[in-house]
């Protein structure tokens, strides 16, 4: 990739040379101090329609497998804690990939800062492939997990670059249209994540739905390396040192342990456990050691705390952590309604792809609305409201709930949500500064995975509590009755085997306890939809250089 200058450069481009540079943007008969010849060179120029498109399609691909990994699992997690008899932990091979998404995002943002986006995504790449590998090869339940937190870490790096890369190249004005494209190809891969893992499932097994995905984790990394070729700022500093080491350490250990307290709390432990007690107040603790660590001791914070004094920047964190949590815990617990109607790994996953849908045509719509009117507030209430509106819908559904109105509803939420995404991610690099824009959007990332996180272990938590209590409601307390219970929090496929006369009150007590699931999402939905009335309208500029 190399842009075109007044003047002709004598050495090839490479991850050292100023990006895209525009030396007809300052008079060239104004002396220029170092600092301000130094932004001159900096100054960017748009790429080619074509350039553009083999960058972005480059990085796309892996944004298209990295959504294919989020949603793969939600077809297979009934089967895979089958097969290890850990249905009661079944959040934590969701989670344990989501954990890593949100403690490692905003790390990869700051390292593309400091060694270039290119080698951080193929090494996010080489992540991604080595824990999905881990996870078609596992032999017990702690292998998968630690197979899905590899895989998740750097699966977070390709999703976070992606949408820095794209920032870099495009001016804020036409951004809503190509995060559009991106999320056409997240959309892609949600929507084909659970058909793809219900139908290896049930053709060869669940272990092929990982591996299968390696010789195209390998052609992503190989196309990274061939195209996406954006220079590193120069710094007189050593690399290593700029790397904000405590901070990523202390917001991991927070994460770890709130989710380890809100997994086992109420379900493998009670409530009052030494265990859970400890774990909710320390991670309280180290998220205030975490933000005392990026005020007052990084060099260069993991996380810009400072920005979060920024009106807008704060309602789109929040908007994103309180709306990811809503979708996850409805779409982590949406296959076993329709496993529950009667259908099998492939159909549920195949019925939730109207969710993914939605998301590539509310965020390209939204998009092509932005960059035709310049304006984004109004439009993003709209998409919020749809999202809401959505998600009240899916707490209607029944065991007798027809079709159409399972389609429509998951369509109705993806559209809100992949609107909502697009809205926020535009609101908040136009409320910072062009040099900002990198670590913002980390930022941003690790609040909308940490609400993944949490809203998945949330989910689970207020699932597994409320099955069980509800599985004694409906099913009662005898001995009989307690062996079936026990049997179906281990492993949710012995609710097939039940006895009809037994089934249908299970069924019952699942549906209890999903749509506890559905109104808690709900209620997020509504605190997202709150904060983002607090998003301000800022300029939309037509030019990479903002002027």
């Amino acid at each position: 990739m190399s842009s075109t200058t007044t003047k002709a450069q004598s050495s090839p481009y490479n991850e050292s040379t100023p990006l895209l540079r525009d030396n007809n943007a300052l008079p060239t008969n104004t002396p220029l101090s170092p600092v301000d010849r130094n932004a001159a060179d900096n100054l960017p120029q748009e790429l080619s329609f074509t350039k553009l498109c083999i960058v972005l399609s480059a990085i796309w691909v892996g944004v298209f497998l990295g959504a294919v990994d989020t949603t793969v699992i939600t077809t297979l997690l009934a089967p895979v804690s089958s097969s290890f008899s850990s249905f009661n932990s079944i959040s934590w091979i969701a989670t344990g990939y989501l954990i890593a998404n949100a403690a490692l995002q905003p790390l990869f943002g700051k390292l593309t800062d400091i060694y270039g986006r290119q080698y951080v995504l193929v090494l996010c790449n080489v992540l991604f492939g080595a824990g999905t590998l881990m996870c078609g090869l596992a032999k017990n339940q702690y292998t998968m997990i630690m197979g899905r937190v590899i895989a998740g870490a750097g699966g977070g790096g390709l999703m976070t670059i992606s949408s820095i890369i794209a920032t870099d190249l495009v001016p804020l004005r036409k951004r809503g249209v190509v995060q559009g494209g991106g999320n056409i190809a997240y959309g892609a891969g949600a929507a084909l994540g659970g058909v793809y893992g219900g139908f290896v499932h049930d053709w060869i097994g669940w272990r092929w739905a990982f591996l299968l995905q390696i010789p195209f984790i390998v052609i992503s990394a190989a196309l990274v390396l061939a195209f996406v070729r954006i220079p590193v700022e120069q710094s007189d500093e050593a690399r290593h040192r700029r790397i904000d080491y405590l901070g990523s350490a202390t917001l991991m250990c927070s994460l770890v342990t709130l989710l380890l307290a809100l997994n086992t709390g109420g379900n493998t432990l009670p409530w009052t456990h030494p265990l859970v007690l400890t774990c909710l107040p320390l991670s309280v603790v180290l998220m205030g050691v975490f933000f005392m660590v990026e005020l007052w001791y990084a060099k260069e914070p993991v996380i810009p705390v400072r920005l979060l004094g920024n009106r807008t920047v704060l309602a789109v964190c929040f908007t994103n952590w309180f709306m990811v949590m809503s979708v996850f815990a409805v779409y982590f617990y949406a296959p076993i309604y329709f496993i529950l109607r009667g259908y099998s790994s492939a159909q549920a996953g195949l019925r939730l792809a109207p969710f993914a849908v939605g998301i590539s045509i509310g965020s390209l719509g939204t998009g092509l609305t932005i960059n035709a009117t310049g304006k984004y507030y109004l439009l993003g209430q709209s998409v919020m409201l749809t999202f809401v509106l959505g998600v009240l819908s899916v707490c209607t559904f029944t065991l007798t709930t027809p079709i159409f109105p399972q389609f429509f509803y998951f369509f109705m939420v993806g559209t809100g949500y992949g609107g909502a995404l697009t809205v926020a991610l535009l609101a908040l690099i136009s409320a910072v500064d062009r040099s900002e824009q990198a670590v913002i959007t980390s930022a941003s990332y690790a609040f909308r995975s940490t609400g993944s996180t949490i809203g998945t272990t949330v989910g689970s938590a207020i699932f597994q509590n409320v099955l069980v209590k509800q599985l004694h409601v409906h099913l009662g307390s005898g001995g009989e009755a307690e062996g079936i219970i026990q049997k179906l929090r281990e492993r949710f496929d012995e609710f097939e085997k039940l006895p009809e006369v037994w089934k249908g009150k299970a069924a019952l007590a699942y549906m209890d306890a999903l749509h506890a699931v559905f109104w808690t999402a709900f209620g997020l939905g509504v605190l997202a939809f709150v904060c983002c009335a607090y998003i301000r309208e800022h300029t939309l500029h037509r030019t990479l250089d903002r002027k």
